[in-house]
């Protein structure tokens, strides 16, 4: 068979497979697999540097789909490249990463081909991908790691780490703004290792583009600094085979290649709705685009003769050829380096280093205390000095947020400069959000900062990292109205509970400076969820722990800070945060009264909610129905505590913008104020 004739053959077995998985599911977008399979085919035959016999390579070509509606299109290319699967232990299995069974049972219950892809139930897919434009940010956290990789471990002829990113992305991912964001990140950072592919085919989910899209994205990206080139035809493979050149020769900057294709075959009345409506073609239509590609009409599922062999003779030799020469590289690395090749193993493995937990902080008690932001910026920056890839930044705020590193070689993250651990990602919390997943998933520990009230601009990316089961960390400060002056458009009142609902994250808010030790080091410690610790502006005491609990109580979630004598209290105070100091000062004023009150430091509900019944017992035992949980922001979910005899102290309105005395004073975070609510509940 000639070369044009398999090439066309393999292509089209890439769109029949996802035209016959989507008529079967019912459901699905088949337009996207049609229109580009050649232009992932090219790329993952020729251009991708890739070991299917090994996926988990770490120096990998990294494939991005972020147009992840079109998820059939990867899992046809996953298959038959014959990408191999990979067990939770990394061992690398005889099975397929994606079957033809899999094939079949796309969108069905327990499948390892769901309707968008997900990185932790198959193998292949590098991030999960959906909501448009998280992919793009992710690969830019992808490219951002590469380059921090090589700076950091490349040494003179052992140039272990040098793999590009590919991003597949539609014109919704360009419309979003996480999009935008990234792009603009890229292109100020300069990362040449960065190809996004643009299928540019004028259509959205409405139908014709153009109803909602006018701009020049061209000159949109070679503002941001990118290099553009342009392919006319999405069928070309000549064509394309120039652009990847084009990106391959390209230094100093990203590439963004525009594929102008047009959406499926079929009858020409439908010919640009297939993925206007995101729906099966139905039997009449899958006849018509079958009969276009020359294929057995009543055929399903079919890979012709000569397709698997074809794919294991392109991206398949060339892909383990590349493995094994990286292999013997790798080998004479490791003799010559052995600290640093340690170091790159525990990584893959997400673990940590010996000796990752030394020299840390002990914050002596103190009346005055500081800010748990304060306490934060010092464990964080201990930890990092024995975490060698634990890589620190900001929305702009670290200062603030105390998140620079500032011991002596932490260094910053420069355009053309990738060794530091300082990256500085500008005001874009909605792409930094989305390249720590990224460079999560390149298994660096990424950690970054900004005001909790601005979740809200980043939140799509801690969702799906806490679906990814990735352990990045979000830093979210000036935690409450304790901000002050700034007023309520910078005062979360409702992101705790947010966080709170979302499952797989830790949201773990600390109460003094040793309570946010013991957060960052659970934090470090995490391997398949994200963290949120939520940390004050304000000053808070550090407590005196020769007459308290140690603050290790904070790996349970809950812990008695404070117990009333004898052990048996008459009603138990719950807080967080920087209200915990108030809960025992009413301990300490109740006492006076002969009110026997428990103080219960309760800084992460997910963690106690992990603890068995008898330890869950033993600090909120059910006969004690009087408590009062305080915590400066809606008392939403706190009524699993609290339960029904309980009263919450908290906010039922936004803020307001004064100084913090006259603002606690306002919303009844004061010690007469919890008193009167442990009285109330006690029926005094």
């Amino acid at each position: 068979m000639s070369q044009q004739n398999i090439d066309q053959l393999s292509i089209n077995t890439i769109r029949t497979l996802s035209i016959d998985a989507v008529q079967q599911a019912n459901s699905g977008h088949p337009g996207a697999p049609m229109g580009l399979a050649p232009v992932v085919y090219e790329l993952w035959q020729k251009y991708l540097r890739y070991d299917p016999a090994n996926p988990l390579w770490p120096n990998r070509d990294r494939f991005v789909l972020s147009a992840g509606h079109a998820s059939m299109l990867l899992y046809s290319t996953l298959h038959l490249a014959g990408v191999r699967s990979v067990n939770e232990k990394g061992e690398v299995l005889d099975t397929p990463a994606v079957s033809l069974d899999d094939i079949k049972r796309f969108r069905q219950l327990d499948s390892k081909t769901p309707g968008h892809p997900e990185s932790h139930l198959t193998t292949g897919v590098e991030t999960t991908t959906g909501p448009l434009g998280q992919g793009a940010g992710n690969s830019v956290g992808m490219a951002i790691a590469g380059k921090w990789l090589a700076a950091n471990y490349n040494k003179p002829g052992c140039e272990i780490f040098n793999f590009k990113v590919y991003a597949l992305c539609g014109d919704g991912d360009l419309m979003e703004g996480v999009a935008s964001e990234a792009a603009s990140l890229a292109g100020h950072l300069k990362l040449d290792n960065l190809c996004w592919i643009y299928d540019n085919n004028h259509v959205t989910l409405d139908g014709p583009a153009n109803v909602s899209f006018s701009e020049d994205v061209m000159t949109r990206f070679v503002g941001y600094g990118w290099n553009v080139t342009r392919v006319a035809d999405a069928n070309d493979l000549m064509m394309l085979g120039r652009g990847y050149e084009t990106f391959l020769k390209t230094s100093g900057r990203p590439t963004l290649v525009v594929v102008d294709s047009h959406i499926g075959y079929g009858s020409p009345h439908k010919q640009d709705t297939y993925e206007a409506h995101g729906e099966p073609l139905g039997e009449a239509e899958v006849k018509l685009a079958k009969e276009n590609y020359e294929w057995p009409e009543d055929s399903k599922f079919l890979v012709p003769e000569g397709v698997y062999d074809h794919f294991k003779n392109g991206v398949g030799k060339r892909g383990a050829d590349a493995h094994s020469v990286w292999g013997k590289l790798y080998a004479d690395y490791a003799k010559q380096f052995p600290e640093q090749a340690k170091q790159l193993d525990l990584m893959q493995k997400r673990e940590l280093p010996q000796g990752w937990d030394s020299n840390l902080p002990n914050f002596p008690a103190d009346v005055k205390g500081m800010a748990t932001r304060e306490s934060g910026g010092k464990s964080v920056n201990a930890l990092a000095k024995n975490i060698p890839w634990l890589v620190g930044g900001s929305a702009d705020l670290a200062k603030s947020n105390k998140t620079n590193l500032e011991f002596p070689g932490a260094g910053e993250y420069l355009p053309g400069q990738y060794a530091g651990r300082n990256v500085h990602y500008g005001v874009r919390e909605h792409a930094m959000g989305a390249a720590m997943s990224g460079m999560a998933e390149c298994r660096l520990r990424p950690f970054g900062g900004t005001f909790f009230n601005f979740l809200d601009y980043m939140k799509p990316a801690v969702r799906l990292a806490a679906l990814m089961e990735i352990p990045v960390v979000y830093v979210f400060t000036h935690d409450s109205i304790g901000l002050g002056e700034d007023g309520p458009t910078h005062q979360p009142i409702e992101q705790l509970a947010t966080l709170r609902a979302m499952p797989n994250i830790l949201v773990i808010r600390p109460g003094d400076a040793n309570e946010v030790l013991e957060a960052w080091k659970l934090a470090v410690q995490q391997s398949h969820r994200p963290t949120a610790l939520v940390l004050s502006r304000q000053a808070i005491p550090t407590l005196d722990r020769s007459k308290f609990a140690p603050a290790s109580g904070v790996a349970k979630g809950a812990y008695v800070l404070s117990d009333a004598p004898g052990g048996k209290p008459d009603v138990i105070l719950l807080g967080t945060g920087t209200e915990l100091s108030l809960c025992v000062a009413a301990q300490e004023k109740l006492a006076g009264e002969n009110i026997k009150v428990r103080v219960v430091s309760i800084p992460c509900f997910e963690l106690f909610e992990e603890q068995d019944a008898a330890y869950q017992e033993s600090v909120l035992p059910a006969a004690v129905s009087a408590r009062v949980s305080v915590e400066m922001a809606s008392t939403f979910g706190w009524d699993r505590y609290v339960g029904p005899r309980g009263k919450s102290v908290g906010m039922h309105t936004f803020g307001a913008s004064a100084p913090l005395k006259d603002l606690l004073k306002k919303f009844g975070f004061t010690v007469e104020n919890v008193v009167a609510a442990a009285k109330q509940t006690l029926g005094k």
